[in-house]
């Protein structure tokens, strides 16, 4: 296979790890106004993922420079055209990274309260916006002859781009609720599971919406993997209803794991239908971003392939073992105790 189309591949399955791994913390985040119904409880969902945000969200890191490496000209159409949006994304996650470290710097209850709300919003708003984002690439975006971006803020927010954010959100905030039924207890673990009940029938309309309109489009430019799209769409759709499954047995285990299976398919769905291109031009066809026309020298592909097969197992073996370390429940009266000694 060229390097191009692997590293193609290798920047997507980056995508899904982030998606996957900084989803549920998404989800979790925007999960707050309804599972913490006091202090303990709000703690007890943040602790879920307190140990682990910050090593999922350097994923994107990672996928941003393997995209910047590999495919250039992509990486400066799509910076430069996107850029008051993956601004307002990185707004966010600085906004929720700085509200889980100065949360606990005191007790009143207005000061946690304000930043309580800022893991909302900082999470809310890259749910939606990385799904507008990833939406108007698959579906197509203004370029010019010149490999320009020639549209606005306006062009983006078209039905395609907002649905399909609106059902990353949903996907997310699914996600994160599932882990918090996994890594809880009492109340908390209960209002999840009911929670996840009420949260499951919008995101499958949303979500099945997004799998046909994708394959639509898929079809409409004879996308060579069209059999691929298909195929992940579906299992992305068997795996979204088979956690809902889950969750109503209360078993957290295999909803988190399907809910994750969900995200993983549904980002290679819009991935697969993507392929051959990297950003399609509406304005004419001929001046598409593709994988050949936008990628790197073969020297440059050919050293990030040996330094990705050195260092990736390392940053894998890494997080797992992370993930095993901080595997154990967060016990609400684990929370009460702290708080007991505090005060």
């Amino acid at each position: 296979m060229d390097l191009a189309y692997l590293w193609f591949f290798i920047v997507g399955i980056l995508f899904v790890g982030y998606f996957v791994l900084d989803g549920f913390d998404f989800g979790v985040g925007m999960s707050l106004p309804f599972l913490g119904k006091n202090d303990v409880s709000r703690r007890q969902v943040i602790n879920t993922i307190g140990p682990i945000w910050d090593l999922n969200e350097t994923w994107v890191i990672v996928a941003g420079a393997c995209l910047f490496a590999a495919f250039p000209e992509w990486y400066a159409t799509l910076f430069s055209g996107f850029y008051l949006p993956l601004l307002l994304i990185l707004l966010a996650l600085i906004l929720r990274g700085v509200s889980f470290e100065y949360r606990h710097q005191r007790e009143g209850l207005a000061w946690k309260r304000g930043f309580d709300r800022m893991i909302v919003i900082g999470s809310a708003v890259p749910a939606f916006l990385w799904g507008v984002a990833v939406g108007n690439i698959v579906q197509g975006v203004p370029i010019d002859a010149d490999k320009e971006f020639t549209g606005s803020l306006l062009t983006l927010l078209n039905p395609y781009g907002l649905w399909v954010g609106v059902t990353t959100l949903l996907l997310f905030f699914l996600h994160g609720v599932y882990f918090v039924g996994l890594k809880t207890d009492g109340q908390v673990k209960e209002d999840a599971h009911a929670l996840a009940r009420r949260a499951a029938i919008p995101t499958v309309i949303f979500a099945a919406g997004t799998v046909v309109w994708t394959v639509a489009i898929a079809m409409g430019r004879e996308a060579p993997l069209l059999w691929a799209v298909i195929a992940c769409g579906v299992i992305a759709a068997l795996t979204l209803l088979s956690s809902a499954v889950a969750n109503l047995r209360s078993r957290d285990g295999w909803a988190f794991a399907l809910g994750a299976a969900t995200i993983v398919f549904a980002v290679l769905t819009l991935w697969l239908a993507l392929f051959p291109y990297v950003m399609p031009s509406t304005t004419d066809p001929a001046y598409s971003l593709t994988i050949e026309n936008a990628s790197s020298t073969d020297y440059t592909l050919t050293i990030m392939s040996w330094a990705a097969l050195v260092f990736l197992p390392l940053v894998l073996a890494y997080q797992g073992w992370t993930y095993w370390v901080f595997r154990k429940r967060v016990m609400r009266t684990t929370i009460e105790k702290a708080a007991a000694v505090t005060h």
